[in-house]
């Protein structure tokens, strides 16, 4: 994990963001790629830009051409090393595009004070189309810490794949949990909790594993009740695990996103 691309954008969530891949950047002795995306307006019916819509896309490039000069302005005064693009389009297209060799994508999970941009919609889809893990922080966060990492377990592939990107932030812990939700084995229960253990291990990584029943009949429920006891800084989970027409319609990758207090690192 050592290319860490960072979406820039003048809002509510990029302090949060900022700073999370900032502190993942030094810890890996990695790179931090920025991206600064200029939303285009929403513009429906018809190709041709109206002056309201050039109205909006100018005072847009403005804000963000201000936040360029004060984030590269910190960045050089920064110990890590920093590269920047500016991009015009649709945020989500666009951090894609720049993903094909990014470790690790950071971004919000939602934000909660302001409903645009649609932060857990752009994580949604970025989340479901690249093979990057991403870190998704909530807004609130001043400083990403990794002293007790928790990792939802269900067995599945994706869930395999989240513990394969993790390992260099889980090197770092000081306690790793590996934690199951107890509930009937279906198909794409492939791996029992001991084996991701196992797996760690290898890595020089020893994880103890937790095995309770499902709380309130949610995955989510559980994985959130146990974060708190255990006093978690860090949820890895995979994505999108039960197929992703069910998640469209409500699954725990989503309430996740729009409920955790929690940074989370997801892949899939």
């Amino acid at each position: 994990m050592k290319n860490i691309l960072l979406l820039v954008h003048h809002d509510d969530g990029q302090e949060a963001r900022l700073q999370a891949a900032l502190d993942v950047t030094r810890a890996v002795e990695g790179h931090l790629a920025c991206i600064d995306v200029t939303p285009y307006p929403v513009m429906a019916g018809n190709a041709v830009m109206g002056f309201g819509e050039s109205v909006v896309l100018f005072d847009e490039r403005g804000s963000e051409a201000k936040n360029k000069a004060d984030l590269t302005d910190r960045l050089s005064r920064e110990d890590v090393s920093w590269s920047w693009a500016d991009v015009s389009g649709e945020i989500a297209t666009s951090v894609l595009e720049a993903a094909d060799l990014a470790d690790l994508i950071v971004l919000n999970r939602a934000l909660d004070g302001y409903p645009l941009p649609d932060m857990r919609d752009i994580s949604s889809r970025i989340i479901e189309r690249t093979s990057a893990a991403v870190l998704a922080v909530p807004e609130t966060l001043e400083h990403f810490a990794v002293d007790r990492v928790l990792v939802a377990w269900d067995g599945g592939r994706s869930a395999a794949a989240a513990l394969r990107a993790a390992v260099p932030i889980l090197a770092l812990a000081c306690e790793v949990e590996i934690f199951m939700a107890r509930e009937v084995i279906d198909d794409d229960m492939r791996n029992d909790p001991e084996t991701a253990a196992a797996y760690l291990s290898r890595h020089g990584i020893h994880a103890a594993v937790k095995i309770a029943e499902r709380a309130e009949g949610r995955a989510d429920a559980s994985i959130t009740g146990e974060s708190d006891a255990w006093r978690a800084d860090l949820i890895v989970m995979g994505a999108y695990g039960r197929g992703r027409l069910r998640e469209t319609f409500g699954g725990v990758t989503k309430r996740m996103l729009s409920d955790s207090k929690l940074p989370l690192l997801l892949a899939h």
